[in-house]
């Protein structure tokens, strides 16, 4: 019984932990963290393709940008990565701007050819990032691994930078 309480208060505790602004929280809490709110952020059953089209009408729609997340519910550094989308001023600005679409990369055999197709090097590692208008014209699409270890500021300022 006292396992399952410490167990339930820390996956209470430790997503507010890292919600703190301008707090430092160490890497193993940040993971705990995400992979409590959300181990299943990439459908391995989903059409990415027929997601990333309806993304685009939404997006044109209500003049938004399309962010591509590719990775996998296995990557850690992906589900941090989420973790910070919902972080404020994050939240807000992908809530404002962005259609958030999150492709499964499998084991790098699975939706490759739409990595390909918005050129991110997942093979380079995941989290990758891509960022298209409106219409699904590549606007961005991420090369030096910027978000493989990042920050809630860096996510900030990609959203800010591409922001419609």
């Amino acid at each position: 019984m006292a396992l399952t309480m410490r167990g339930a208060l820390l996956a209470a505790v430790l997503p507010m932990m890292v919600a703190l602004p301008g707090e430092l929280v160490p890497a193993a809490a940040q993971m705990s963290a995400a992979t409590a709110g959300n181990r299943h952020l990439y459908s391995e059953t989903a059409d990415a393709a027929a997601d990333i089209a309806a993304a685009k009408k939404v997006a044109r729609r209500e003049n938004r940008r399309i962010l591509i997340e590719f990775g996998g519910n296995w990557c850690g550094d992906c589900l941090i990565l989420d973790g910070y989308y919902h972080q404020m001023p994050n939240a807000e600005l992908i809530a404002k701007h962005y259609v958030l679409v999150h492709v499964d990369i499998g084991h790098m055999d699975r939706n490759m050819e739409i990595a390909a197709k918005y050129h991110v090097p997942v093979r380079r590692g995941v989290p990758a990032l891509a960022v298209l208008d409106a219409r699904g014209n590549l606007l961005y699409a991420e090369r030096e691994k910027e978000f493989e270890q990042t920050s809630p500021a860096a996510v900030t300022a990609l959203l800010n930078r591409w922001k419609a």
